[in-house]
Formats: structure tokens, sequence, C-alpha cells
């Protein structure tokens, strides 16, 4: 039987010599693989209480929404600005080569809401903790963040102090 790790591709020196890029999209394309994924992930959830799950644009929604399914939760989006149709709330941050914009919809949360964030990876960590922002501006309560990767070489995890963080698979490098 296959691990994980071993539907997940490497691929040196992409996007500029010195980094490993981890793609995901061999893990989708195997039925096994993206089951798998789906079932670590639940893993990582047993026993956690929680109302709503959140994903964030774009590969959290490929592994949120199908959580939220397994578990009878909803599901929200967080997505870049300019990409919700109706009124929403934003939160800037920073990323190495400059500023992005993520949003949510102003009735997607209510408060006190248990919310569980998803995501395909955390890296530096800046999207993910937006993405809190924006779960506690809106009066929820974030319980778990889960992702399918950790570049854990990259501290992500240094802006995410104080909550439940959780990895599939963590790789020590960036």
């Amino acid at each position: 039987m296959k691990k994980l790790e071993d539907y997940i591709r490497s691929i040196p020196d992409f996007p500029e010599p010195g980094i490993i890029f981890r793609d995901i999209t061999t893990v989708l394309a195997d039925a096994d693989g993206f089951k798998l994924a789906i079932d670590e992930f639940l893993k990582k959830l047993e026993g956690v209480d929680f109302d709503v799950v959140v994903g964030a644009e774009s590969r959290g929604f490929i592994f949120g929404a199908p959580i939220a399914y397994a578990l009878g939760k909803s599901f929200v989006l967080v997505r870049k600005k300019g990409k919700l149709p109706c009124e929403t709330i934003e939160q800037e941050y920073e990323l190495e080569y400059g500023k992005a914009t993520v949003e949510m919809h102003v009735d997607a949360i209510k408060p006190g809401q248990k919310v569980v964030l998803v995501d395909d990876l955390i890296a530096t960590g800046g999207t993910i903790r937006a993405s809190i922002d924006l779960v506690e501006k809106l009066g929820g309560e974030v319980v778990k963040t889960v992702f399918l990767i950790e570049l854990a070489g990259l501290n992500g995890r240094e802006k995410l102090k104080g909550y439940d963080v959780d990895a599939v698979i963590t790789y020590p490098g960036a």
C-alpha cells in the first residue's frame, strides 16, 4: 500500500534554483491518492468540535469541500480580492515579493462559529494568517488549521502561534 508521500512529485529547481517544488497534482490525478489525502485530513480532524470548514483559494477548495461534505459541515471560501460577488471583508498580507489581499463574504461566518481552516500547503503562513484574521473579524473562532504539506524550513507556524496547526506531511526544508 502506497503512502501519501509516494503520490507527491518533487520537482527540483522550480520555480528557481535551490527550491524543491512539491507538486500535488499527482495526488489529485490518482483516485487512490486523492482518497488517501482526504482520509488523512479526516484523521487529523477526529475529535475536533467545529461548525465550518474554510478553504483558502484555490487548493484549499479542492481539499476543504470534500472534508466538509464527509463531515456534514458547511464550506466557506477565502478568495483573492475581487472574486466574490457580494459584500466582503478583506485582509492584506505580505508576500516575499509584495502584498496580496484575500476576501470573505461578510455573512460567511456567524459570530461564535467554530472554524477549521484547510489548505494544501503552509510555507511562510501569510495566506492562512490572513484567513484567520478574516474569520475572527466576523466573530468566528479558529479551532484548528490543517494542511496537506508543511514546509517546516519556511517557519509558517511562527505566524500561527496560539493556534492548533497540523499537517499530513512535513518536509523539513523549504
